[in-house]
């Protein structure tokens, strides 16, 4: 079966240490699938795998029917993988306007230059009242909206997002949430490493637990997985 992602034995890390130990993992067409597991196993580095920024040295990358090992990065996001990184690094000192329209640099992107920035601002209008302010001016969850903006600016065919609602109040993690679930409902897959495990199991299709490197269990939500269950895998002790 063709998959529109698909990874097969990614080992990778940083110099002489090892992150990623053969992870095997997939996503179809228009699907949501979720990463979860304990800080400093691996998920943000495979995400940066996945997008180029760091090569592995063992496996493969598919995407869309295209090997995408070794290609650098600028080439994987105008093939449409498109990654929303964890912090929030922006130009703190450009208007949130400006780098909207930075963002969309990639032959792909500029077609849909028009249409996809009124569609950010239509997701985030917060982003649209702003819009003449520099980005040092925004709240956290402002800054999380405005990186998750520019990636949609890239004119994404997959999009990684990687700890979204990391460090928001509860009212703005209840409006970036709302927000990426009208994103997934365009049909733009997604990949979303997330510690808010509800958050991830009303989102996705499925979920990854990864812990040293490796993926340790893969949940189908079509299965219904106990609550229970999957906190128990992801605190690694039972609930009483």
């Amino acid at each position: 079966m063709s998959r529109f992602l698909e990874l097969q034995n990614i080992s990778a890390g940083y110099g002489p240490i090892t992150v990623l130990r053969g992870i095997s993992l997939h996503l179809d067409a228009g699907e949501c699938i979720g990463l979860f597991g304990p800080n400093g196993h691996g998920k943000t580095t495979l995400l940066k795998t996945i997008s180029g920024l760091i090569k592995p040295s063992a496996g493969s990358i598919t995407f869309n029917g295209t090997q995408i090992v070794g290609k650098k990065p600028p080439a994987i996001v105008n093939a449409g993988l498109v990654q929303s990184p964890q912090g929030n690094t922006l130009f703190g000192e450009m208007r949130i306007q400006e780098i909207l329209e930075l963002a969309a640099f990639t032959p792909r992107a500029r077609p849909h230059r028009a249409t996809n920035l009124e569609k950010v601002f239509a997701l985030f209008p917060r982003l649209d009242e702003r819009r003449s302010q520099r980005a040092r001016t925004l709240s956290g969850g402002e800054r999380q909206m405005l990186s998750i903006g520019c990636a949609l600016r890239c004119e994404p065919a997959l999009l990684m997002l990687d700890e979204p609602t990391l460090g928001l109040s509860p009212r703005l993690k209840e409006e970036l949430a709302a927000a990426i679930g009208k994103i997934s409902k365009t049909g733009v897959p997604l990949i979303v490493v997330e510690q808010d495990i509800e958050f991830l199991m009303e989102l996705t299709n499925r979920l990854y637990l990864i812990e040293h490197g490796e993926v340790v269990r893969e949940i189908d939500r079509a299965s219904t997985p106990d609550h229970d269950e999957v906190m128990q895998l992801y605190f690694g002790e039972a609930l009483h």
